[in-house]
């Protein structure tokens, strides 16, 4: 049964700053924006020295009061000053090996019991943090009357390898996230959250994360509900043999002899070696991700794209959605791939369907873009490929078990760089969060309509609230909005005219159900 209706928001009242105590210690805040804001709130011991690569450990508490107001250092990752011409940064300083702590936003620190939502951040296994200005929860607390919780976790070599080669010690990354909804289980209830009413939420590789931890049976009865946004289901992730060739690449690019040499430098070094990993396993047509989660079956028991199909997150509200041109992020702006050939963008789809179908997809995805260049098509295919495709088998197979799937698509194109990004990878993310200030260093929303963004920001972020809130992302200044299903397969549009559809995503289902007899079997079909 749902929930109905929901309270009004309100603000902590006073200027006194806003203090919870924990068993691990009492905690001081502030007041930001009317709601009650704690920074860098250890969740897990520091993973440094013997913990490098080791699970998250308790963290052992603090004596007297501690100064919850400033956000602590990020997880160690590539950085370079400037930024990139999409986002214009997704990281920045301090970085530190000391990176597992996570920020709260909280209408006020009081017993009301609200619903919380949990905020995992992307960055292709290699970047980002939860205290980035973009993911502050402050909007969805101030609006929703939400609890909102952003993670920091670890990432790139330090959350992705596992140079002991045991069981114990692969996937950190998850252990992180796991040690943190644990933490919000035991303590959102300081801050005015209902540890029974959790909504985990994610983009990209959080999102792939979210499907992870909703599946964990570490996790069982934490999450109630799940928001993927664009999650790269379609990724081929690594069993433990192909993990160990890997870490043993990567060991030889940081010139380290075995597990305890790695250990022993400094995270500079090790950040450093990745961009060595990037040049060494990337391949032509491909998303480069030389940073995967391995899929050993204990640590990480199953890939995620099959994760929200099992009996552990059988009851769990699942929205999931996309961008219209997910892969327009990373290949649109790149020059060399501007000059693909048909020749060599067929070659890559016969990848997918075998080289006796390459000629035919080809034709089917330029017949959808009129007047497309082979990189269109290659961008298409990939968008395809990682994103729309599994995610619609993801809602097609709960549906077909009676589990109600949320799904949509965005599509807004910006008219950013000539508009050559189209609807690309994470350009919903300032519209759900309706916080455009906080991404005015971001160069992809540049030249957008104020009236048309903002209109549809509110049309977006208050559908998530409703849905963290109920588990139905309806509220009364949305088209109605119906669960996917194997009949209508109904799927909101997000533009400049919101519309639900139904099978939006039809003409790439159909293509792709040619990929289950591919070359590449061993990828993930759900």
């Amino acid at each position: 049964m749902r929930e109905k209706g929901r309270p009004m928001p309100h603000s902590p009242s006073g200027s006194a700053r806003p203090e919870a105590q924990l068993p691990a210690g009492r905690l001081r805040g502030a007041i930001e924006g009317g709601v009650a804001v704690f920074r860098a709130v250890p969740y897990a011991a520091p993973p440094v020295g013997d913990l490098r690569w080791r699970p998250a450990q308790p963290h052992p508490g603090w004596s007297g009061t501690r100064d919850a107001t400033a956000d602590g250092p990020s997880a160690p990752q590539m950085y370079a000053e400037g930024g990139d011409p999409v986002l214009g940064g997704h990281g920045s300083p301090p970085f530190d090996d000391d990176c597992l702590t996570l920020n709260v936003w909280t209408p006020a620190v009081d017993g009301a019991l609200r619903p919380v939502l949990v905020w995992i951040h992307g960055g292709g296994f290699v970047s980002g943090s939860g205290s980035l200005p973009g993911y502050s929860g402050e909007t969805f607390a101030r609006d929703g009357d939400l609890v909102v919780v952003s993670v920091n976790y670890r990432i790139g070599p330090l959350g992705y390898l596992a140079p002991d080669d045991d069981e114990e010690s692969r996937n950190p990354w998850l252990s992180d996230q796991i040690a943190a909804l644990r933490w919000v289980n035991a303590h959102i209830a300081a801050f005015g959250g209902d540890p029974d009413r959790v909504t985990v939420a994610g983009q990209s590789g959080g999102a792939l994360s979210t499907a992870a931890l909703a599946g964990h049976p570490l996790t069982r009865g934490m999450v109630r509900r799940v928001i993927l946004q664009s999650p790269p289901l379609g990724l081929d992730l690594p069993d433990p043999i192909a993990h160990r060739e890997r870490t043993a690449v990567y060991r030889e690019l940081a010139g380290a002899e075995d597990a305890a040499a790695l250990r022993a430098l400094p995270w500079q070094e090790l950040i450093g070696a990745a961009g060595g990993l990037f040049a060494r396993t990337m391949t032509w047509g491909y998303w480069p991700t030389p940073f995967l989660p391995v899929v050993d079956g204990t640590s990480l028991p199953t890939h995620p794209a099959r994760a929200l199909l099992d009996g552990v997150a059988a009851d769990i509200d699942v929205m999931i959605g996309w961008t219209r041109e997910e892969a327009n992020f990373g290949f649109a702006l790149d020059e060399g791939y501007a000059e693909a050939t048909r020749e060599q963008v067929t070659d890559r789809i016969a990848d997918t369907f075998g080289a006796e179908a390459a000629a035919d997809v080809y034709a089917a995805y330029a017949r959808a873009r009129p007047g497309s260049r082979p990189v269109d098509v290659l961008m298409d295919l990939i968008t395809d490929e990682l994103f729309r495709v599994p995610a619609v088998r993801l809602a097609e197979a709960r549906a077909a078990s009676g589990r109600p799937v949320w799904a949509y698509q965005f599509d807004l194109p910006t008219p950013a760089h000539g508009g050559r990004l189209g609807a690309a990878h994470c350009l919903e993310l300032p519209f759900v969060f309706d916080n455009f200030a906080q991404w005015a260093h971001a160069p992809f929303l540049a030249g957008l309509d104020p009236a048309v963004r903002d209109g549809l920001a509110y049309a977006m972020h208050r559908a998530w609230i409703s849905f963290v809130r109920t588990g139905d992302p309806n509220h009364p200044d949305l088209p109605p909005w119906r669960p996917y299903d194997k009949e209508a397969r109904t799927t909101m549009r997000f533009d400049a005219v919101v519309t639900a559809l139904d099978d939006l995503a039809g003409p790439s289902r159909l293509l792709h159900e040619r990929a289950r007899t591919s070359a590449q079997p061993s990828a993930p079909l759900i």
